[in-house]
């Protein structure tokens, strides 16, 4: 079998580099669209945190939730008897020690981190979603030493990077 021999008018050439840079448009616009979609979840993620900052009743509510669920999959485990009642507790005290120590960790460390990845990693393009983050980063910075003051935990600024 012959390969086909590569076309000689201009039009096909034309036809072939309007193809090509039609594809690279499109390649380019997913990979835009895909940061533009990432940089909003960090975005968000970084608010939920901040949220529950501003409201650690939330953040109990939500690390309760969880806790919930998991625990009642170990309920199911332990009544079909896959789980010996030792076992049982062993898992379910693990599990409040998660839950605790969740909801004691610090919201605002999780919104700085969530609102650096948007602004490092998602960026360019520089959507709405890096900017809200490039201003809620630094307030947020603002909080978190303030917070580490209060607790009197000792840091210095690189460390917060």
């Amino acid at each position: 079998m012959k390969c086909p021999e590569p076309p000689d008018t201009p039009a096909a050439w034309r036809g072939a580099a309007l193809g090509l840079l039609a594809c690279c448009a499109a390649v380019y616009a997913a990979a835009a669209a895909d940061l533009w979609l990432r940089a909003r979840s960090a975005y968000l993620e970084g608010e939920k945190h901040l949220d529950w900052h501003r409201g650690p009743h939330l953040k109990a509510a939500h690390f309760d939730e969880v806790f919930s669920g998991k625990a009642a999959v170990l309920r199911g485990e332990r009544e079909a008897g896959s789980l010996t009642d030792a076992a049982y507790e062993a898992k379910l005290k693990l599990l409040k020690l998660e839950r605790d120590r969740a909801v004691e960790e610090s919201s605002l460390k999780y919104a700085h981190a969530w609102f650096q990845t948007a602004v490092e990693l998602f960026s360019p393009p520089e959507s709405r979603w890096v900017k809200l983050s490039r201003l809620k980063m630094a307030e947020t910075r603002e909080l978190w030493k303030a917070e580490l003051r209060a607790k009197k935990i000792p840091f210095q600024d690189y460390m917060l990077e």
